[in-house]
């Protein structure tokens, strides 16, 4: 009885460790493609240019800066 009961709490403990690793890591890489892909740049004279990187105005050559 005691040995089963030994046995129970280590396959419980190692399913518990192994449950939780894996969930959190998939999570923050969904958060951070998600929170990258918002990011968005903008010229401040010319507002209808947009670009997902940095970088110059095509229209103006004044840098581009994050769009909020």
């Amino acid at each position: 009885m005691k040995k089963n009961l030994i046995i129970f709490g280590f396959v419980m403990l190692s399913g518990l460790m192994f449950s939780s690793c894996g969930n959190n890591s998939s999570k923050e890489k969904q958060t951070t493609t998600k929170e990258v892909a918002k990011v968005q740049y903008t010229c401040p004279m010319h507002p209808e240019v947009v670009s997902d990187k940095p970088g110059d105005c095509p229209k103006c050559g004044m840098a581009l800066v994050e769009k909020k």
